[in-house]
């Protein structure tokens, strides 16, 4: 009877954890709200209801994600300096988030991504410098725009070192020395960031710049063919004016930045090494060895990883529309989920190989722990019982960190035309695969003049 009791404690600790593990589960499904007003281009809305909702979307250590998703909804729903304010307050955390965890070296190996404060994917940490470029522009404000450029580039350049501290912090750990090698990623060089500091340099009249800057736009498309692999804008005029014209500029922001979903894989270990397998539900397929001293085999356990899924967009031409008439396309010059994908394969292979790790680690402990209670309880039903218990536990425990910002686009697309200096009606056309209007945005009549920067921005994140 006394063993039974020991057993059914255990059943109740398992339970309680794995009622726990809920908190460890990332959930999207409160946001229905938020995104059909985000759907409805309804930013206004959509800011507000996140915002009086905060406490039921996000926790303390999800306030990066925060910061971020009401960071963006208010650029879009033009309320720069709020904006700016949350973007700047992400940026901040995440910055404050990666010294803690270099500082912690290997702790998090043995922690679930899901338990630790969200600390931004790349992406989301160079591209929230983007919309804070695009808020001061949209404010008048060049210096504190070419701030945020500058920004984008030091982020960029430093990606590949930023890694490089990460791989040789986990490799002092135990469980991780000669696991993890060195990750490479392929953006150093943003054509979107280069286009907007382009753009400043011409509107106050520093050609030299923005020639640098068009050279480096060309570099993006001439290193980084796996992020730039569509075709270059035709940014050939940009850099010539005849007098007493005018010129619009337009960026558009289209469809929404990917997703995160959760791939289960299988982990076998065998004398010195560990295999991994994914699963279609029918056959197992090998898909990587990981060499592992002093690792006996026979132990099999269950995991999951994060994997990245883009989300398709309505949108197959986006136009200018001045005065009525159309004046032209806009021409794709940044894939925001281009750069996502690849910038998160590097966090992806450090992912992979701590999730196996802990995994692991947890794995064998509980096999362990199974065999001392079997002693003491003989084994037979409730072995088996208890067996079931601390396995769901280990498996539950592992879900993958599934957590991702909302409301980046997936797409930039830019523009400019040379108009007579003088007063023009200017909107912006979102158009699907059949030509047919998805969304008009109408900025009403503005004042063109020369040697200015006469600048637009919109989106429709469909």
């Amino acid at each position: 009877m006394r063993f039974r009791l020991v057993v059914l404690v255990s059943l109740s600790a398992g339970l309680g954890v794995l009622a726990g593990c809920s908190s460890m589960q990332t959930q999207k499904e409160q946001f229905g709200e938020v995104d059909r007003h985000v759907l409805a281009c309804d930013f206004r809305h959509a800011a507000q209801q996140l915002e009086a909702s905060k406490a039921d979307y996000y926790a303390q250590k999800d306030r990066v994600l925060y910061y971020l998703d009401l960071g963006m909804l208010c650029h879009l729903g033009r309320d720069y300096a709020r904006s700016n304010e949350m973007l700047t307050r992400a940026e901040e955390a995440i910055e404050e988030l990666y010294t803690t965890s270099i500082s912690k070296g290997a702790l998090s190996l043995l922690l679930n991504d899901n338990v630790l404060d969200y600390d931004g994917k790349d992406y989301e940490d160079v591209y929230l410098n983007v919309f804070k470029a695009v808020n001061y522009l949209s404010l008048n404000q060049f210096d504190a725009a070419f701030v945020e450029v500058r920004r984008i580039n030091n982020k960029l350049a430093a990606l590949e070192d930023k890694y490089r501290k990460v791989v040789e912090e986990c490799d002092k750990s135990d469980q991780g020395k000669g696991k993890f090698k060195p990750v490479h990623c392929q953006f150093n060089n943003s054509a979107l960031g280069r286009y907007l500091s382009m753009l400043m340099y011409r509107a106050e009249g520093e050609m030299d710049g923005a020639r640098v800057d068009f050279e480096k736009i060309n570099d993006a498309w001439r290193t980084q063919g796996r992020v730039y692999n569509f075709p270059m804008p035709d940014l050939s005029s940009f850099l010539s004016e005849r007098p007493g014209q005018a010129r619009v500029s337009v960026i558009a922001f289209i469809g929404r930045s990917p997703e995160l979903f959760a791939r289960v894989l299988t982990v076998h270990t065998f004398p010195n090494a560990v295999a991994v397998y994914t699963s279609d539900g029918k056959q197992d397929e090998h898909i990587g060895l990981i060499p592992w001293p002093s690792m006996t085999s026979g132990y099999h356990f269950k995991f999951s990883l994060p994997y990245m899924q883009r989300r398709p967009t309505r949108v197959r031409r986006a136009e200018i529309e001045i005065d009525g008439r159309s004046v032209g396309p806009l021409s794709l010059i940044e894939s925001i989920e281009n750069t996502a994908d690849d910038t998160y394969r590097m966090k992806e292979t450090i992912t992979y190989i701590k999730t196996i790790i802990r995994t692991v680690v947890k794995g064998i402990a509980a096999e362990k722990a199974n065999v001392e209670l079997d002693k003491k309880t003989g084994g037979g039903f409730w072995g088996e019982l208890t067996r079931a218990a601390t396995g769901a536990v280990v498996d539950a425990s592992e879900n993958a960190d599934l957590r991702l910002s909302r409301y980046f686009p997936s797409n930039a697309l830019v523009g400019d035309v040379v108009v007579q200096p003088g007063v023009h009606s200017i909107a912006v056309r979102f158009l699907d695969a059949t030509g047919a209007l998805l969304y008009r945005e109408d900025y009403g009549s503005q004042t063109i003049a020369p040697g200015k920067l006469n600048f637009f921005h919109s989106a429709y994140l469909q």
